[in-house]
């Protein structure tokens, strides 16, 4: 049974908690944002009302959430005073311990988020590297991967554009992934993912390696102000191509824009209608050239304290190994598992986890 110190462990991390994440500074913010709701021209502007309330909302969560570990705390300490008179209580103490161990590791890791866009939502591309037909399943692999792990985390998933592949799999997928933390947990998944498999296309059935490449990028919040030249633009209307609904794919709804002066092109063709493809379009295009100028300044800044810079995306992070021998392995963390079909079903959290405790420790 936890023994009486455990008590006093936990209650120096419940403590710890309330510094860690702020409490008393998020009570402050969220007293301010609720008034500002209360004001009657709050809704005049719903852009900016939409991102208060959304802001509010992750701020009750975190007060909701401390509020738990406190009642948690006062659970474990209420069964022990059970188990000490009567030791048919012994095994709920030791469940209420465990509980409370393990949501507080939850809130600990939900504080290692705090740079700017952490806690907001990720637009997260894949696409084929090396590899051909190979590359293409391997992507959509990934696809699925991802979606069941959004699906697992209780994420919305939007899918912005999915192309097929020729023949197999998929030649590039865009997701938009919704939640608390969506983009500080999916940075971890940012470079590149290495395959190894005996080729279901390979007649001969060798051996073969392949790659894909992931780009995860924050949706940027509506207070960062993007401006694109509509001249620097060329947008391009086509039929969609992946699965959709009868508008989707019966009219020019897909949009492809075009930056011209830095090349970027994004796609998007799986909204219900040609202008809600392109401001889908639009705020992937957005994301993308707001971190193309905060690379750009990482690089000057480091130019000019004579650092050398490396470039972390498209670096390979981890190898998926399904034969000889079945082995996930992530290169950075260290992190590995032999319970492939697991990972590739979206049992991810090891991995997630595993990296960002690797990056904090680091």
């Amino acid at each position: 049974m936890a023994e009486h110190k455990d008590i006093e462990a936990v209650a120096d991390r419940v403590r710890a908690a309330h510094d860690f994440l702020h409490i008393d500074d998020v009570a402050e913010e969220l007293a301010a944002l609720d008034e500002e709701v209360a004001r009657p021209d709050f809704w005049d502007d719903p852009a900016h009302a939409q991102a208060v309330s959304k802001r509010a909302s992750v701020l009750r969560d975190t007060i909701a959430e401390y509020d738990q570990a406190r009642a948690m705390l006062d659970d474990f300490a209420a069964a022990m005073e059970l188990a000490a008179e009567d030791e048919d209580f012994a095994a709920e103490a030791d469940d209420a311990f465990s509980a409370l161990v393990a949501f507080l590791d939850k809130l600990e890791v939900s504080s290692w988020f705090s740079d700017r866009f952490d806690a907001g939502d990720a637009i997260m591309t894949i696409n084929p590297g090396s590899g051909g037909l190979e590359a293409q399943d391997w992507t959509e692999m990934l696809y699925r991967m991802y979606t069941r792990y959004v699906e697992s985390k209780g994420w919305k998933l939007k899918v912005l554009d999915v192309v097929p592949g020729e023949g197999i799999g998929l030649d590039k997928a865009v997701l938009q992934v919704e939640g608390r933390n969506a983009f500080g947990m999916l940075k971890s998944e940012s470079g590149v993912h290495r395959l190894v498999r005996i080729s279901p296309t390979d007649d001969k059935k060798r051996r073969h390696t392949t790659f894909a490449g992931v780009e995860v990028l924050p949706v940027l919040p509506d207070d960062i102000e993007i401006d694109v030249n509509p001249a620097d633009l060329r947008i391009d209307v086509y039929r969609s191509s992946g699965p959709g609904g009868q508008c989707v794919n019966t009219t020019d709804s897909a949009v492809r824009i075009t930056h011209l002066p830095t090349g970027i092109v994004v796609t998007c063709q799986n909204e219900k209608s040609q202008l809600q493809n392109k401001e889908a379009a639009m705020r992937v295009l957005k994301s993308k050239l707001y971190e193309l100028e905060e690379q750009k300044r990482a690089e000057e800044l480091a130019e000019l304290r004579g650092e050398r810079m490396d470039n972390s995306f498209g670096s390979q992070i981890r190898n998926y190994v399904l034969y000889p021998y079945q082995m996930v392995k992530d290169l950075r963390s260290g992190v590995e598992t032999g319970n492939v079909d697991a990972v590739l079903d979206g049992d991810l959290d090891e991995f997630v986890i595993g990296y960002h405790r690797w990056r904090v420790s680091s």
